[in-house]
């Protein structure tokens, strides 16, 4: 099995609403995306694929979806604020946790036909979630 690791990089904000501690504040990250693209075999030029196929790919989702956008669970009541002032948001159906935006890229890059194995969403230097299908 080969696999291939591209790293993409951008910026959120959000909240989680019935987070215990701090996480529960607006806030934002800078994050990088870790997208691991597995195959048997190699394509024609030697490849998995080409790493700007993925990078390609995830943008057009992170541009449209994630980057500098706020994220918040549909239920959250600033919404109608937001709404109000115009100002740019994703409602989700679950909270916002790195766990949630790495299955969200997964599954999008999955449905644009690659071999995703992995993506790991690192919310900080030191804290990384991922998501994988069993």
């Amino acid at each position: 099995m080969f696999t291939i690791t591209k790293e993409v990089y951008f910026c959120y904000g959000h909240r989680l609403m019935n987070h215990p501690g701090k996480c529960r504040h607006l806030h934002g990250h800078s994050v990088k995306a870790s997208i691991s693209i597995s195959h048997d075999q190699l394509n024609e030029q030697g490849m998995v694929c080409d790493f700007a196929d993925i990078r390609d790919a995830v943008e057009v989702f992170v541009d449209q979806q994630l980057d500098h956008n706020f994220l918040l669970h549909k239920d959250d009541p600033i919404i109608p604020m937001l709404l109000a002032q115009n100002e740019r948001f994703l409602a989700l159906d679950e909270h916002p946790t790195a766990e949630v935006l790495s299955k969200m890229i997964f599954v999008y890059l999955k449905q644009q036909g690659f071999k995703v194995q992995q993506v790991v969403l690192w919310e900080t230097s030191s804290a990384s979630a991922s998501y994988r299908e069993s």
